[in-house]
């Protein structure tokens, strides 16, 4: 798994766990619902970290705690 698809994944299960839309999230986080899409597709090759901080906002977690997960452990190396 590259650390791009870990991050749309890990967006995807707090979605899912806190039973939040993408929608939702967007609004919570103050970001525009097409800048999380572009993070769950193949549109963003690299999620930016401010984006990123701004939607575990959103969840109300931190960025640790947001990477503090399996997905994150085994991760390709990304040469590109």
């Amino acid at each position: 798994m590259t650390a791009k698809e870990a991050v749309a994944k890990r967006i995807l299960d707090l979605s899912e766990e806190r039973n939040i839309t993408i929608n939702g999230l967007a609004y919570k986080a103050g970001v525009s619902p097409s800048t999380i899409y572009s993070m769950l597709n193949q549109k963003s090759k690299n999620p930016g970290v401010v984006s990123l901080h701004k939607i575990c906002d959103g969840f109300d977690i931190s960025l640790k705690e947001f990477f503090n997960c399996d997905l994150f452990a085994n991760l390709e190396q990304e040469l590109d």
